[in-house]
C-alpha cells in the first residue's frame, strides 16, 4: 500500500537544476502529496524559475542566512511537513528521477516495513556488467552478487596494500574508509545497508521527528548523510532499492572550493567514523590515517599529473591542513 508521501528538495543557487528535477518528478508514476522547496540562495532566480511553471503540491520556502546550509535546510524542511504524511524524500537539485522512482522508492516500505530508511540508486555514475559464471576477476575490478565493475585506482592500490575494505558495500569498517552504495550492483533488487546518500533518500516521518540532521556539518555539509543514517542505522535497518533509479549531474554551483573541500572530507570523515566507532582498536587507528595520508599523498601527485593542477593543488593542501588539524582541535561528536 502506497504510503502518502512529502518530498523535500533543499536548494542552492541552481534554478535551471532545480526546474529539470521537478519536470522529471512530474512525470513520474508516483507523484509526492507534499514537495517543499528549501532555498537558501542569495537571489531570486531560483523563485522566479518556480513562479514561471505550475507545479501541483508544490511548497516554495526561502530561508534566512541563518537557516542556509544543507543541515539546517533540511531541519527547516523537515519542521514544515505536514503530519498526514508517512514517508518523507529528499533529493538533491542535480538530480533526475526515472518515471518508476519515487514508485519503487516507497513500496519498498511495503516489501520491508520495518525499514527506517530507503535509498534509491545513481544509474550514470558507473557501468556495472553481469559477471560470467568462471571469470576471473583482475586486480582492476570489483565484484558483488553476480555483477562486475572496473574498480577505482584508489581501490586498487588500497588492495595492494592490504587496506581495503573488509565489509559489504554500504557498511563502515572498524577503520572507516568502506565503500560506498555506489559499488552495490545494478541488480533491481534491495540491499540492507547502514549508510546511504542522502540526496537520493527517504525515511519514515516518525525517525525524522525524532532525529534531526547535524548542524556540525555546516554550509555544504560533505557527509552529513552518512552521520545521520549511521546513527539511524543503530535503531533499525536500512535499504538500498537499485530499482529505485535516477541519474546524478553534479552541477557545479553552490560547491565549496577545492581547499575547504579537501580539508572537511578529513575532518568530517573523522567525524563520521567517530560516530560509529568512538574507540577504534590501534590497527583500526592506524588504517585509516595510513588511507587518509595516501589519499593525500595521491592529490599532491595530481598536481603533476592531471590538467586541473590548481584543483589539485587546493584540495591536496586543504586536505593536508585538515589532518594537522586533528592533532590540534579535533571535531567533537554531537
Amino acid at each position: 500500500m502506497i504510503k502518502k508521501t512529502a518530498l523535500i528538495i533543499c536548494t542552492y543557487m541552481r534554478p535551471i537544476p532545480l526546474v529539470t528535477l521537478l519536470d522529471s518528478v512530474f512525470k513520474g508514476a508516483l507523484i509526492p502529496s507534499e514537495i517543499l522547496i528549501i532555498d537558501g540562495s542569495i537571489d531570486d532566480e531560483t523563485k522566479i524559475a518556480l513562479e514561471e511553471k505550475i507545479y501541483r503540491n508544490l511548497h516554495y520556502h526561502k530561508v534566512s542566512e541563518a537557516q542556509r546550509g544543507l543541515t539546517k535546510q533540511r531541519n527547516y524542511g523537515i519542521e514544515q511537513v505536514s503530519d498526514a504524511m508517512e514517508i518523507v524524500c529528499f533529493l538533491d537539485d542535480d538530480t533526475i528521477v526515472s518515471q518508476e522512482y519515487l514508485k519503487e522508492l516507497i513500496s519498498t516500505y511495503d516489501r520491508f516495513p520495518e525499514a527506517l530508511g530507503v535509498g534509491g540508486y545513481i544509474t550514470n555514475e558507473v557501468k556495472w556488467q553481469p559477471l560470467e559464471v568462471g571469470a576471473q576477476i583482475s586486480a582492476n575490478q570489483f565484484a558483488y552478487d553476480g555483477w562486475v565493475r572496473s574498480d577505482g585506482s584508489r581501490f586498487v592500490l588500497r588492495k595492494k596494500l592490504g587496506l581495503d575494505s573488509n565489509v559489504a558495500p554500504g557498511y563502515m569498517p572498524e577503520f572507516s574508509h568502506g565503500r560506498s552504495v555506489s559499488f552495490l550492483p545494478s541488480s533491481g533488487k534491495t540491499y540492507p545497508v547502514e549508510q546511504f546518500m542522502g540526496g537520493v533518500a527517504s525515511y519514515k516521518k516518525e525517525m525524522l521527528d525524532n532525529h534531526k540532521f547535524s548542524e556540525y556539518f555546516e554550509g555544504y555539509g560533505l557527509y552529513e548523510d552518512a552521520d545521520y543514517t549511521l546513527r539511524l542505522s543503530n535503531e533499525g535497518l536500512l535499504y538500498v532499492n537499485t530499482a529505485a533509479q535516477l541519474e546524478h549531474h553534479h552541477d557545479a554551483g553552490g560547491r565549496p572550493s577545492k581547499y575547504k573541500y579537501g580539508k572537511m572530507v578529513v575532518r568530517n570523515g573523522w567525524y563520521v567514523w567517530r560516530v560509529k566507532h568512538p574507540k577504534p582498536s590501534f590497527i583500526a587507528r592506524l588504517k585509516w590515517n595510513a588511507i587518509t595520508i595516501m589519499l593525500t599523498k595521491i592529490r599532491w601527485i595530481n598536481v603533476i599529473t592531471t590538467r586541473n593542477r590548481k584543483e589539485a593543488f587546493t584540495e591536496a593542501l586543504g586536505r593536508t591542513v585538515g589532518w594537522f588539524s586533528l592533532f590540534l582541535n579535533k571535531p567533537k561528536i554531537k
